[in-house]
């Protein structure tokens, strides 16, 4: 079976869409369960997961890490593949994934990415972005990362950090085995980067990379600001 743990705080903007993408796509596979991981929404989030069939609504305190290991701790999946609510997978990827744990030696990975909508520059951001994790083997959440549940379960979870715990998480993996990059891609709502602003946000993540790789401190309240 296939978890597919989703973390949502403050989502209706993108839920329903993501929701009803997956109820269609995981209705060509029964061999998964989608569990929604609210942390204290103040909009329509929590309205919108309970109303979605084949859902499991559940509560946890803010934190995308801490979400995601509540998430995880009633998932009853030998896979788990952790979602962002406003990213789409690809028609075939339940399947693959359930192909991957019945017959591959595959421990952990994730997809390849790509923004909505037919801007360039989100074009060429997605194509860096890739090009990124090929070499590097570390994953972001927006790529859908999948990891075998006695793996993840072995390691403790996500480090639970108030950022980047999608890469101290890859970090963390690649100590134990080494992941699939695969070809197909996720469609991530490039709504927040073109509201933010393509370059600027573009710098945004290369900036905080750069100081959690030199140890430095992070601007949280320049960097951080919601954006619905």
């Amino acid at each position: 079976m296939i978890s597919i743990i989703i973390p949502v705080l403050d989502e209706e903007a993108s839920l329903t869409l993501t929701l009803a993408a997956l109820c269609a796509l995981c209705a060509q596979c029964g061999n998964h369960e989608v569990n929604v991981v609210e942390g204290g929404s103040s909009d329509r989030t929590r309205e919108i997961a309970a109303a979605a069939s084949a859902v499991r609504l559940i509560s946890s305190r803010r934190g995308r890490a801490a979400q995601m290991n509540a998430g995880a701790r009633v998932a009853h999946g030998n896979m788990l593949l952790f979602l962002h609510a406003d990213t789409l997978l690809p028609p075939d990827a339940i399947p693959m994934l359930d192909a991957l744990q019945v017959h591959g030696d595959c421990m952990w990975g994730g997809f390849k990415h790509r923004f909505s909508g037919n801007d360039w520059r989100l074009r060429l951001v997605s194509r860096l972005h890739n090009w990124r994790c090929r070499i590097s083997r570390v994953f972001y959440g927006d790529q859908a990362m999948f990891v075998r549940t006695k793996v993840f379960n072995s390691l403790g979870g996500f480090p639970e950090r108030s950022i980047l715990e999608d890469v101290a998480m890859s970090e963390k993996l690649l100590a134990a085995a080494k992941p699939l990059l695969l070809n197909e891609r996720v469609v991530t709502d490039a709504r927040k980067f073109l509201k933010m602003g393509v370059w600027r946000s573009l710098r945004r993540v290369f900036v905080i990379v750069l100081c959690y790789r030199l140890g430095l401190p992070i601007p949280m309240r320049q960097f951080f600001q919601p954006i619905r």
